[in-house]
């Protein structure tokens, strides 16, 4: 079913929380440290490591579905078949991918909490107006598919998928802030390293 192009969604909100979340752990980033070392600390790690790269090939993944269909109508196909909104699924794992690059659990638990809570309101802020926009079809699919956590026994795609370039090359910027994360959390585990500015742990 499809829709006349309605205007772009507000995003605002999304962005002004993910900055405001942003500047409120600049403190816990900056002065606590990790209490695992050693193996534990490798393997925690080169999962964040994993995670980030997940999150920059599954976000390009989406948009190649999403791309020139956007507000046009209801995409059931490829990641939107496993959940809703997997552009704000990815994100959540490459926020996870931070916390634990960084070494600590605690602080995985803290970043990819805050800002799963922060998407999961962006989404149903943004379903209101795909309701209004698409009525029955919208409810259908919503019944059918989770808002953000995958289930993958769903998933379904066709043999050909058509996407518009236009979309992929803007949103590559936005995927490569992920990529930004390694370094990000390398340059604050030499920090913590090098000049251990708190006793805070966080395991």
């Amino acid at each position: 079913m499809t829709a006349m192009i309605a205007r772009p969604f507000n995003q605002r909100i999304r962005i002004a929380g993910l900055r405001l979340a942003v500047l409120a752990l600049v403190p816990v980033l900056l002065f606590s440290a990790p209490a695992v070392s050693g193996l534990s600390a490798a393997l925690l790690h080169g999962a964040g490591i994993l995670c980030i790269v997940a999150a920059l090939l599954g976000r390009f993944w989406a948009i190649l579905y999403i791309g020139g269909h956007k507000n046009r109508t209801v995409m059931q196909d490829g990641p939107y078949s496993i959940c809703r909104h997997p552009l704000y699924l990815f994100s959540t794992i490459g926020a996870v991918g931070f916390g634990l690059m960084l070494e600590s659990v605690t602080l995985t638990l803290l970043v990819g909490g805050i800002v799963l809570a922060i998407l999961t309101a962006t989404a149903a802020r943004e379903e209101r107006d795909l309701r209004r926009m698409f009525g029955g079809a919208y409810d259908a699919y919503a019944a059918r598919v989770p808002r953000i956590m995958p289930g993958l026994s769903g998933f379904s795609t066709p043999q050909r998928v058509t996407f518009d370039t236009g979309t992929l090359r803007r949103n590559t910027r936005d995927a490569m802030v992920f990529l930004s994360l390694i370094p990000l959390a390398e340059a604050l585990n030499w920090l913590h390293a090098a000049h251990p500015l708190s006793g805070l742990a966080l395991w």
